[in-house]
């Protein structure tokens, strides 16, 4: 019948999560000539779509995968440290990834856009895997004013692999009442052209830091992994913090260590789901 649009191939995903923050991942074979961008908008909708954070599309490689990452809106992203996790967990779980025979821990490289990243496997629980994660070095670590909302701002900017906006604050309340009304605003600065992601930190011990995630791309986040690598960072070197810290989200704490070799980043991704995206017609 004319104008009657026939069947579109139905698309393979594994869904993971860590502490809430949610990755769709798609093997990149069965990606083969999908508009990427609208696909993550499409796949991510959590009415009409699947529902994510996030798009990982990978390609196995001889020592794990490399992957686009997409954030919900469709825009690209450089890196995340819970994406990375989350694919790590599938290829462990597929058996693409494991300890060996001897039980030695095995590492798994996932190369991104913001620099390949290392993970070494800690303990495996199906569905849920940890992994200590070598996240690299921080660049570009600087203290600044901002004027956001008609007000100035201290913050913390920097790169863990894809850019960050830390706002250390004195109290919870303090984040509480500041992250909605500055999270979107800081997040589209015009000091960031390719946007930014923002975390509002309170140092509650040396050892112990409370976040608020505000996900470039995405929005109100329940947990970051890169998110949790900056605000340790920058608590250490502007707020008190010492250099080992756990991170609390209102997901649940992640462990950051930050060395002269880099910064590593210890959790835990729970596998959730298997299927197929049924698209009807080509996303918009």
């Amino acid at each position: 019948m004319s104008g009657v649009r026939g069947p579109v191939p139905a698309v393979g995903f594994v869904k993971g999560h860590a502490y809430g923050n949610d990755f769709l991942c798609i093997d990149a074979d069965d990606a083969t000539g999908l508009p990427l961008p609208a696909a993550a908008r499409a796949i991510c909708d959590r009415h009409r779509g699947i529902g994510g954070d996030g798009l990982v599309v990978y390609r196995r490689t001889s020592r794990g995968a490399s992957i686009q990452l997409f954030n919900a809106d469709g825009s690209s992203a450089e890196v995340s440290g819970n994406g990375v996790r989350c694919l790590a967990a599938l290829l462990v779980e597929s058996g693409n990834a494991a300890p060996d025979a001897g039980g030695a821990v095995r590492e798994i490289e996932i190369v991104t856009a913001g620099g390949a990243k290392i993970l070494a496997l800690l303990h495996a629980a199906p569905p849920r895997y940890t992994f200590r994660a070598a996240m690299g070095r921080p660049h570009g670590l600087r203290e600044e004013q901002l004027t956001a909302g008609g007000e100035r701002v201290r913050a913390v900017t920097l790169s863990v692999g894809n850019p960050h906006c830390v706002v250390l604050a004195a109290s919870v309340d303090e984040a509480q009442r500041a992250f909605p009304r500055l999270g979107p605003i800081l997040t589209t600065h015009e000091r960031f052209p390719e946007g930014t992601n923002v975390e509002f930190v309170v140092v509650e011990r040396p050892d112990r830091l409370r976040i608020l995630i505000w996900e470039r791309g995405v929005g109100p986040t329940s947990a970051s992994g890169t998110g949790a690598c900056a605000a340790a960072v920058a608590a250490a070197r502007y707020g008190g913090a010492a250099r080992s810290v756990t991170v609390v989200s209102p997901g649940g704490a992640q462990q950051v260590e930050w060395s002269d070799e880099g910064v590593s980043l210890t959790g835990w991704a729970d596998i959730v789901a298997r299927g197929h995206w049924m698209r009807t017609a080509p996303p918009a």
